[in-house]
């Protein structure tokens, strides 16, 4: 680096020189003459013996955009040197409600964080609330002037988001160039999904995790802690169902109010009404039996009473614990809907659905009607419901409720149907497509770990099944979506390898929620910069 300040110094030294040479010839009159020799010969011995003029102010390129990850929306350059953090230099807040940004970009920069000020010294960088309404909450400017930051945003969340920019641009290359970013994501969605049923994780392991989402600017963490082979978080409900290597509540408290100071909102999922094999486990008696008597692998009896009232104790117990907008279903993979003829395989469930809906109802009638149950028991706490897209039937006489969303990810389920007939009906859907964003351990069946690459230059959120994207009329319903981590084989890898094999899966993801056209980086280019990054 000095080397190359001494280079751009010399090169200024000697167009300055040049610039008074040409000065002083473009004075002498007739350049090809003799006389005009002597006055310049004259001119210049009267420059040197005079007194030194103060030197000229330093000229500036116009400054590149930000290289960070995801890539910044806008960017207009200017001239001058940037910024860099030095000790002793401050970060200020215009509110309150920004201190712990305040505190926590200054902690990771090593300034010392000032609290409410409104006096300015050089070096600052001073956070600030916008104000006005209307405005995406998750938008940011960041100004670069004067050797100064300003980072401001009409809410917290903006503001934290230009932070990660901020914090970034040094990291990558020591200074947050001269000029203003204006910046927001394409989709309020940008998940992330992690199986801890099936693959214990530490909690120090998810709390990296929270750190690295943040950092990128994801705004979800899924957590699937319920499924055949584990059920995995503290219950005091129904503290039978729980598995030996399990999260405290206290731990995932302390979970949830990191990913709340990043924020980060956690989605949890207690999938239901299959994947209840660890729930089965202490209730053997709730366990789904065809008409031979013989059991179905995960999928609970909704016919009987019980099984309806221990998973709203649970989706009751874990409100509290998640104090998110969110709550995760399940639905999928019902084993009494993936055979030829459900109401003469299941016949306790087809007398229940005529009892519930006619003589006309059918299994899956009645299974729509336990995820509209469920929904109903979320929503009392104020969430908005997921479910996972084969959890909706084609054809049924009873309609899954209509604010429930869609975590699109598969089309090959019986009876798969297409996304657009989520989008047609009016659906909102998150992606979840897992011919890109699904990283399933041992690869069973056709699965493959995904690469950063193939995400980077070929998924967009668009693309909700396969490989091909949906008409672009339907992009508004499409509100972001999910790169999942699934544990099926739990030990083909230790949690290191899961969190150095999703590394760079992650940030591609990143970049097409963010702005889903055409990365400005290579691949290359893009690997280039996370490596600096870090």
């Amino acid at each position: 680096m000095r080397q190359r300040r001494a280079l751009a110094v010399g090169a200024f030294a000697a167009t300055v020189g040049l610039g008074v040479g040409l000065g002083l010839w473009a004075a002498s009159g007739d350049d090809s003459s003799p006389a005009g020799a002597a006055q310049r010969s004259t001119a210049a011995r009267s420059a040197a013996s005079a007194t030194p003029s103060p030197s000229p102010t330093r000229s500036y390129a116009l400054s590149r955009p930000p290289r960070t990850i995801p890539a910044v929306r806008s960017h207009t350059a200017a001239r001058g040197p940037g910024w860099r953090p030095a000790h002793g230099e401050r970060v200020v807040v215009s509110d309150a409600d920004l201190a712990d940004e305040g505190r926590l970009i200054a902690g990771e920069l090593g300034l010392t964080y000032a609290g409410e000020r409104n006096d300015v010294r050089a070096g600052d960088v001073r956070l600030a609330l916008s104000g006005g309404e209307g405005g995406n909450p998750e938008s940011y400017t960041m100004t670069v002037r004067g050797g100064r930051v300003t980072i401001s945003g009409p809410a917290d969340a903006g503001v934290f988001y230009g932070t990660r920019t901020l914090k970034q641009e040094v990291h990558g290359g020591g200074t947050a160039p001269e000029g203003v970013v204006r910046d927001e994501p394409a989709k309020p969605r940008r998940g992330f999904m992690l199986d801890i049923a099936r693959k214990p994780y530490t909690a120090a392991w998810i709390e990296d995790r929270i750190k690295e989402l943040g950092d990128l600017k994801f705004n979800e963490l899924g957590l699937h802690f319920s499924d055949d082979q584990g059920f995995r978080i503290q219950s005091d409900t129904h503290p039978e169902i729980v598995s030996k290597d399990h999260l405290t509540k206290a731990q995932v408290k302390q979970m949830v109010d990191l990913a709340t100071s990043r924020h980060i909102t956690v989605v949890p999922e207690i999938d239901s009404p299959g994947h209840l094999g660890a729930v089965i486990a202490a209730h053997p008696d709730l366990q789904l039996r065809n008409a031979q008597g013989v059991a179905t692998r995960g999928a609970i009896d909704i016919s009987k009473d019980q099984s309806a009232a221990i998973v709203d104790d649970l989706l009751d117990e874990y409100a509290g614990l998640f104090p998110g907008s969110f709550w995760h279903l399940g639905g999928d993979e019902y084993q009494a809907l993936t055979v030829r003829n459900p109401e003469a395989s299941y016949p306790q469930l087809a007398a229940a659905a005529r009892a519930a809906y006619g003589s006309g109802g059918t299994v899956a009638d009645f299974t729509t009607g336990w995820l509209n149950d469920r929904a109903d028991t979320v929503r009392v706490h104020d969430r908005t419901p997921r479910a996972w897209n084969d959890g909706f039937f084609r054809g049924t006489s009873v309609q899954p409720a209509k604010e429930i969303e869609v975590a699109y990810w598969t089309g090959k389920e019986i009876g798969a149907r297409q996304p657009v007939e989520y989008l047609g009906a009016g659906r909102k859907v998150i992606n979840y497509n897992d011919e890109y964003l699904y990283y399933v351990l041992g690869q069973p069946q056709t699965f493959v770990y995904p690469t950063g690459q193939r995400i980077y230059e070929q998924w967009t959120p668009r693309v909700l099944r396969g490989t091909q994207a949906v008409p672009a009329r339907y992009d508004a319903q499409i509100l972001g979506g999910s790169f999942a981590v699934w544990s099926d084989r739990a030990y083909a890898q230790t949690q290191d390898q899961v969190a150095a094999g999703i590394r760079m899966p992650l940030r591609a993801t990143i970049q097409k929620l963010w702005d889903p056209g055409k990365p400005a980086l290579s691949w290359a280019e893009f690997k280039a910069l996370a490596g600096r990054l870090g």
